[in-house]
């Protein structure tokens, strides 16, 4: 089932012609998770073929205008669409105030409730939660109250094996129960063990997002051993002092994070539009943790 991340935007505040704002998808077994939302998201998704109408939640890092300028637009566009189910905002308390502005000002009348959910930036704290699903709160340091969100499959049943159904006349109503591990007993009375019956379900998936932030030693420990962590990496490593003022992070710091945790790939982003050449940031990055990507705008990464 999917387990997806699509890049609408890896870029940073000021614009570029190379890249849009930051904004990503992540699809989930056809659920669609909107994380941070700048500007021109609506015509990336349309390059994509993602449909808005699929997002049913969307996660902001922070108030940061590249972070939550394409907010208004696709509120309203999803408004012309004639959507009438409910749009869940997730995010720091300034968001929440930018969004009654919104709503106050421009979208009094819309056919669809935009419910928000304030999120505490200061500690990791389950924020969202279904039946496929779990996403948790990781604390940032930026200029502005930020988090990033750590996004966990649930563990699946095993598999049943389909050979034994018949083998030992298991009735399909008894199916979930071993699956959920009870025996089998069969007519004679021989007790036949759930594990024998079953295999085990593929590992649950694991995704991290990580911008904008301050380098932060420990957010290893939060991301430990995640599938797939995007970290911010707006400078290059000569330039530490200017992402220190900043509050951001330099390529060779994501890496570092991505090594200390032992994530399983890291992909880098939010780079600044002082950078020409962005092959030179990764092989920074390549240099500590291999198995670095760049992000880039339709990139989609399967985890």
């Amino acid at each position: 089932m999917n387990f997806e991340l699509n890049i609408l935007g890896c870029g940073s505040a000021k614009p570029t012609t190379r890249h849009q704002p930051t904004s990503q998808i992540l699809n989930v077994r056809g659920k669609f998770f909107m994380i941070d939302c700048g500007e021109g998201v609506q015509a990336q998704m349309q390059r994509m073929g993602l449909s808005m109408m699929n997002i049913g939640h969307i996660f902001i890092s922070h108030n940061h205008g590249d972070h939550v300028f394409g907010l208004p637009g696709l509120i309203g566009t999803m408004d012309l669409l004639g959507r009438t189910a409910e749009l869940h905002i997730h995010g720091p308390q300034q968001v929440g105030e930018l969004l009654d502005f919104l709503m106050s000002t421009y979208y009094g009348d819309i056919q669809y409730k935009v419910l928000f959910h304030p999120v505490d930036t200061r500690k990791y704290d389950l924020v969202y939660e279904d039946r496929s699903i779990t996403v948790h709160s990781i604390p940032l340091q930026h200029r502005l109250p930020t988090s990033g969100y750590l996004f966990r499959e649930k563990p699946n049943l095993p598999h049943i094996k389909r050979e034994l159904i018949d083998a030992y006349g298991i009735p399909v109503s008894q199916i979930n129960n071993i699956k959920a591990g009870a025996s089998w007993t069969t007519e004679d009375g021989t007790v036949i063990p759930h594990e024998r019956l079953t295999f085990p379900a593929a590992p649950p998936r694991s995704y991290a997002y990580c911008s904008d932030t301050v380098y932060l030693p420990d957010l290893k420990e939060i991301v430990k051993g995640v599938d797939l962590l995007y970290h911010e990496a707006t400078y290059f490593h000569e330039r530490a002092l200017r992402a220190e003022q900043t509050r951001h992070s330099t390529a060779l710091q994501a890496a570092q994070v991505a090594k200390d945790a032992g994530v399983g790939q890291l992909c880098i982003g939010h780079f600044s539009a002082s950078i020409k050449d962005e092959n030179a940031l990764l092989k920074e990055a390549q240099s500590v943790f291999p198995n670095t990507i760049l992000a880039n705008e339709g990139l989609v990464l399967s985890i």
